[in-house]
């Protein structure tokens, strides 16, 4: 029997600065900065949580030994899409209202369960971010 995954836990970005980037992601995005203890006497880590998601904030000149990561972590070379109750109009409006410039949208893309309507902007590093809501309301 092949292992199926159901859905995704946490994610890493990494990023040159944890303080701008949790600011932003928080200011921008709503998400809840939460420092934690990883364990295994490493030093404290800091994640942004929302719904049932986090994202550990991994500092760009962290030590390979105190995190285990991926091969080449480079801050700004996310590309992720958030899900959201507000509409395109709002994203825009609220981006606008913090200087957070629109790259592209609102337009339609696909996502994994349909039709999106999507914003795009970039965090301090430069990631795509794009902020979205099903065109059926769905969330």
């Amino acid at each position: 029997m092949a292992v199926k995954v159901n859905a995704l836990d946490h994610l890493v970005i990494n990023v040159s600065d944890v303080a701008r980037s949790t600011e932003w992601y928080g200011r921008i995005l709503g998400m809840e900065v939460k420092v934690f203890d990883p364990g295994e006497g490493k030093a404290p880590r800091t994640s942004l949580v929302f719904g049932n998601q986090k994202i550990n904030v991994r500092p760009r000149d962290a030590s390979k030994i105190e995190w285990f990561t991926a091969d080449h972590e480079t801050p700004g070379s996310e590309d992720l899409c958030f899900l959201t109750s507000s509409t395109p109009d709002e994203v825009v409006a609220h981006l606008n209202a913090n200087g957070v410039k629109v790259e592209e949208g609102p337009s339609a893309k696909h996502g994994a369960r349909g039709m999106l309507r999507s914003v795009y902007c970039r965090d301090p590093d430069g990631s795509l971010i794009e902020i979205s809501s099903y065109e059926d309301g769905a969330s």
